[in-house]
């Protein structure tokens, strides 16, 4: 399995010698008594927290040894979670040994926690506590976690590889003077290193969060986290309950932008399997009714990020994870598999999939429905869940590739490509663009200019098509022209030859105009952008998706079309994906108009701290 290599000593984000006197930033606890011990390094210099309580992370990966009792751990978790986050930039492990104790006489050795009920809870708070810190991609290890099973192996004594090596380790576990005490931090790093592959410098660090002006109980609380896991009759189910394990199970879904809410899914799923899980992902056809499918992350891209997830998290199971085409999948036909899990919103789903299999002689899968995770920043447009369509909802607006340098374009100006399929909303987006100091070139306009008697494509379009493509006045009859190239390549390439060189060249001239007066940023409003090949002359292309059932509605509204013309004028054109996989800012007019404007002036902002500004 690939690892990540591990960082030379200073170069990832500090190149300071580690100071324990700093460590009493991570919370104002340690201020008091971190100086009575004077405590040294134990291990070689790596990098270190440089400075006081808002510094920059800077270690990329760490592994976080939770030994609090999960009840009185549960409203501790925020602020542990938050100073860990101050030192962790990347990839944070989280490790559960409830009750271990750190400094004693003997070396802690890891056990198998008892997987419950309250277990499987906790770890969803988790995940769900750990949504504000989305920098980090957090992974609870459920190596030492076994549910109750007939046929449970014992926890390998051997060493896990982890995808990212970590280089520091913290805990929660505290010392009765609020110090990094050398004997503690020593079994801590032992510990880590006797479970996981970690970086051959690891540092170690005693967390001392602030958890504010309220006292926390020191016993255990008889308070229990809320109910998240519900699994189908027959199985029931209790907080102290022991969870069940069986051989082999399923779970499925699109995994797009591997986020929280999937975590507590395919975690729960792979503590009730012991020996194999199929994960199925959505592709095809089950992509199209997705909110922004062309921002959706390529099937290989999802299954990579999914697998190292999951052979981090519990890599004694095997893992079989195929493309889901239809809504049963594998859970719909594989005999062997025992139970599914699935969230509050496709928990009918999985109903439907225990009908089928019943009509077809198999079992009844066992059902574990997930409880939705709250999504507490959500916009006003966006699902008040945790959800990948918020997720691509929000990259609307932000570069998502770097700009094209283009020396031989007016260095005073910055040029934009606007595009999208007929229908997309691309000339009121180009509109507010305007609304915001941008210089609007109009391709269609300039290919009116074009046309024009006396304009330069007039004679030769004449040449090409004959007379009787004009009105009695000399004027190109451009509907008669187009059902002279609709359908027809060779014509339409005739065409187009003519009409796309002289209509770059009128933008040029434009552009000239625009920096006349005085304008930095340009935009090109032009449907046909990249058929034409003018993305060789601008910066960016931005391009405007609408679903293509909103798009045909829109274009029979607008124009008069019936729908199987407006099908057929959208097959003429590149797709919205197309369009999008050759853009470095996509817009979508698909909600309210001042959705669609805050998404403009996002884009706006985030262009002028790019664009060089020359004296």
């Amino acid at each position: 399995m690939y690892q990540a290599p591990c960082p030379p000593p200073g170069s990832s984000g500090s190149a300071q010698t580690p100071s324990l006197r700093q460590v009493p930033s991570l919370g104002s606890k340690a201020q008091s008594s971190a100086s009575a011990h004077t405590p040294s390094v134990t291990h070689a210099p790596s990098p270190w927290l440089s400075a006081g309580l808002g510094s920059m992370a800077v270690f990329r990966s760490g592994l976080l040894v939770l030994t609090t009792p999960l009840a009185s751990l549960a409203p501790r978790l925020a602020p542990i979670l938050t100073s860990a986050a101050r030192l962790v930039n990347h990839t944070l492990y989280v490790h559960l040994q409830p009750g271990m104790s750190l400094g004693g006489p003997a070396q802690p050795q890891s056990s198998v926690v008892q997987a419950t009920f309250e277990v499987l809870d906790f770890i969803t708070h988790l995940y769900a506590g750990a949504d504000v810190h989305r920098h980090l991609d957090v992974r609870v290890l459920l190596t030492n976690i076994g549910a109750k099973s007939a046929f449970l192996p014992p926890l390998s004594s051997s060493v896990q590889n982890l995808a990212h090596p970590p280089e520091v380790v913290l805990t929660d576990f505290q010392t009765l003077d609020g110090s990094q005490y050398n004997p503690v931090k020593q079994q801590l790093e032992r510990y880590a290193t006797s479970c996981y592959s970690c970086c051959p410098q690891l540092a170690s660090v005693l967390l001392y969060p602030d958890y504010g002006p309220e006292e926390l109980p020191t016993e255990p609380l008889d308070v229990l986290l809320p109910s998240t896991i519900r699994p189908a009759s027959p199985v029931a189910r209790s907080p102290k309950q022991p969870v069940r394990g069986y051989h082999r199970g399923a779970v499925g879904g699109t995994f797009d932008r591997l986020h929280n809410a999937h975590k507590v899914l395919l975690s729960v799923a792979c503590v009730l399997a012991q020996e194999q899980l199929v994960v199925g992902v959505a592709d095809k056809d089950l992509l199209k009714s997705k909110l922004l499918p062309e921002l959706l992350q390529p099937y290989t891209e999802r299954v990579e990020h999914l697998s190292e997830f999951l052979v981090d998290i519990k890599p004694s199971l095997t893992f079989d994870i195929i493309p889901l085409l239809d809504p049963y999948g594998p859970a719909g036909s594989n005999p062997s598999l025992e139970f599914l899990v699935v969230s509050e919103e496709t928990y009918r789903g999985g109903m439907a999939v225990n009908r089928f299999r019943l009509e077809n002689d198999l079992e009844e899968l066992a059902l574990y429905q997930i409880q939705l995770l709250k999504d507490q920043s959500h916009q006003d447009n966006e699902e008040d869940k945790v959800s990948s369509s918020s997720f691509r909802q929000r990259m609307l607006g932000n570069l998502l590739q770097p700009p094209y340098k283009r020396p031989e374009l007016p260095t005073q100006l910055y040029v934009i490509g606007l595009t999208g399929i007929s229908g997309s909303g691309k000339s009121s987006v180009a509109q507010r663009l305007k609304g915001l100091g941008a210089f609007i070139i109009d391709s269609d306009h300039l290919g009116h200019r074009a046309y024009a008697p006396g304009g330069p494509a007039y004679q030769p379009v004449v040449e090409a098509f004959g007379t009787d493509i004009l009105h009695k006045d000399g004027i190109i009859n451009r509907k008669v022209l187009g059902s002279r190239v609709f359908g027809n390549k060779k014509q339409l390439k005739i065409l187009t030859d003519i009409m796309w060189p002289v209509i770059a060249k009128l933008a040029r001239e434009e552009m000239d105009q625009a920096v006349a007066e005085g304008k930095h940023v340009c935009v090109i409003d032009a449907a046909m952008l990249l058929e034409a090949g003018w993305q060789n002359m601008v910066h960016e292309v931005w391009t405007v998706v609408i679903p293509e059932t909103e798009a045909i509605r829109r274009i029979v509204e607008r124009d008069g079309l019936s729908e199987a013309a407006a099908q057929s004028r959208l097959q003429s054109q590149m797709s919205g994906q197309q369009l999008v996989d050759q853009s470095h800012v996509v817009l979508s007019t698909l909600w309210e108009p001042h959705v669609t404007q805050r998404q403009v002036e996002k884009a706006w902002t985030l262009l002028q701290k790019r664009i060089p500004r020359t004296s």
